[in-house]
């Protein structure tokens, strides 16, 4: 993109530059915003699958050091969360809590058994996985589990949700790719037009097409980063604004996730207006001083 002010005449290249500017960054902008709702469903996604617990309900005459033995087991798994061996005493806590107690005047004893409870990461809460562990827990603990349990149907609910999901923004997200690349293209070779007569003089007189192209694709190079800067600045206080007044967002806040967000859009700003600019002016170098009138 070309120094406007510099080239041509301050009266008109100036705003064409500011124009330019302003209309990229929008169009990162708009990119950045539909990024960031992309990366929150993933983190939905991710904070739901999360939030289901697993149950390996444990025999009534099992040894503490054997239930140790599987606590410890499970701890070690790498994709194993917050794991808790729950007495008797705790599971019937936690039911007093969340039901009725009447049953007390009918029983006398606790008829709650011991568990092992943990949660899984996302990326292994899947029925198949969850399956496999079973198998290969029991396998490995025989006798000490009386039931591994989970709740299969939120399970593949939750996951062909998130799949579906994720396909769907996939596909937007390469139909707002191209767009991004069309929006940024027409835009450069717009402000780029108020230039072509200068460009061809400069040829006409004796300048090389490296001569000519240097420190346009160095203004485009700068214009990129200026442009990619005001689409994060705006996008980064939008995502402030957004955890104030919608505190559950805050959940999902994922600064890993708009760090590569901001990087792509400083590539994207940067790559798509430098090869807009250099195609802009081989295209009015390659043209005939008749055909730009």
């Amino acid at each position: 993109m070309a120094q406007f002010g510099k080239l041509s005449s301050s009266s008109k290249g100036k705003p064409s530059y500011v124009y330019a500017i302003i209309g990229v960054s929008l169009v990162l902008f708009l990119f950045g915003i539909v990024g960031w709702f992309f990366l929150n469903l993933r983190k939905t996604g991710d904070y739901f699958k999360e939030s289901i617990q697993v149950h390996t309900y444990l025999n009534r005459d099992v040894k503490k050091n054997r239930i140790d033995s599987l606590t410890q087991y499970i701890s070690s798994l790498p994709y194993a969360n917050r794991v808790e061996y729950v007495t008797k005493e705790k599971a019937m806590e936690k039911w007093n809590k969340e039901n009725d107690t009447t049953w007390k005047q009918f029983l006398d004893n606790n008829p709650l058994p011991e568990s092992v409870d943990f949660y899984v990461k996302a990326d292994y809460v899947e029925k198949d996985s969850l399956d496999q562990l079973a198998t290969n827990l029991q396998a490995a603990y025989p006798g000490v589990i009386s039931e591994f349990q989970f709740p299969a149907e939120t399970v593949s609910k939750v996951s062909k949700f998130v799949k579906t999901a994720a396909v769907i923004f996939l596909i937007a997200a390469i139909l707002l790719t191209i767009l991004v690349v069309i929006s940024i293209d027409n835009t450069i070779r717009l402000a780029m037009y108020s230039n072509r007569f200068l460009i061809k003089t400069m040829q006409m007189v004796g300048a090389t097409r490296s001569f000519i192209s240097k420190p346009l694709n160095q203004r485009a190079v700068i214009n990129g980063l200026i442009a990619a800067a005001i689409a994060i600045v705006a996008l980064w206080g939008s995502v402030i604004l957004i955890e104030k007044l919608i505190p559950d967002f805050k959940l999902l806040h994922d600064n890993k996730g708009l760090l590569m967000l901001f990087l792509l859009i400083i590539i994207l700003g940067i790559t798509i207006t430098l090869i807009s600019t250099h195609r802009s002016v081989i295209k009015y170098l390659r043209m005939k001083l008749d055909d730009l009138y």
